[in-house]
């Protein structure tokens, strides 16, 4: 199953990447182990591991980074 929307930005309070992960109108949020300053190429690499772990088809070219 393809995913609509994925967004990923920095969760002060658990000190980690939180990636939502929106399909239909079902949003899913998981943690992504990544340091802080880490790179773009990075964020997207440990997202689409996390979309393919939870079973969905990721597109993280079109995925938005909030730092």
């Amino acid at each position: 199953m393809r995913v609509d929307r994925l967004e990923l930005s920095w969760d002060a309070g658990s000190s980690n990447w939180l990636l939502r992960i929106e399909v239909g109108e079902e949003v899913i949020r998981r943690y992504c182990a990544a340091p802080k300053n880490a790179d773009e190429q990075s964020l997207r690499l440990a997202a689409r591991k996390t979309v393919e772990d939870e079973g969905f088809e990721p597109d993280v070219s079109q995925m938005i980074i909030r730092r």
